[in-house]
């Protein structure tokens, strides 16, 4: 399946964002080994374009949803455990237990902070909110300062 990506450059640094023909598969914080985006029109790079103006809304403070067509790749459970996290809603936090039991498998919280780790799609699939129980913030992809800078700008 083809894919491309596409550099977008925004307050807390350039982001990647990769896309299939079925939607947005990961946005990273370092380039990833996928074609860029040409200026030819197909579904990837409309994926792609769709995906750009959401994240740069966000940034904007005029987008708290995302409405993209996501193409996540991950194991069952993985897939599981993003699927929970998506239901965190805007300027709020969730532990990786509370996120355990809602997929209902309360003894899985580092199984949680596991796939949350490998989550491809940060910020859309918003795994910054996800934070260890007592409030510690634990581990980032892009790196704590990141986390700690999303999580700030949802709180205004």
């Amino acid at each position: 399946m083809a894919r491309l990506q596409l550099k977008l450059k925004l307050p807390i640094g350039s982001l990647y964002l990769v896309a299939s023909a079925n939607g947005l598969q990961g946005v990273y914080f370092e380039r990833q080994d996928v074609p860029m985006v040409s200026g030819a029109v197909t579904s990837e790079a409309r994926a792609l374009s769709r995906a750009a103006i959401e994240i740069e809304e966000y940034f904007r403070g005029q987008r708290k949803k995302f409405e993209m067509p996501l193409d996540l790749q991950g194991t069952e459970f993985q897939k599981r455990v993003w699927a929970e996290v998506l239901k965190i809603p805007y300027g709020e936090t969730r532990s990786y237990g509370e996120i355990a039991a809602k997929i209902n498998n309360r003894a899985a919280s580092r199984a949680v902070g596991s796939a949350n780790g490998k989550n491809p799609i940060c910020i859309i699939v918003p795994c910054h909110r996800v934070i260890a129980a007592g409030g510690k913030l634990g581990g980032y992809s892009g790196g704590l300062e990141k986390k700690i800078k999303l999580l700030e700008f949802e709180k205004k």
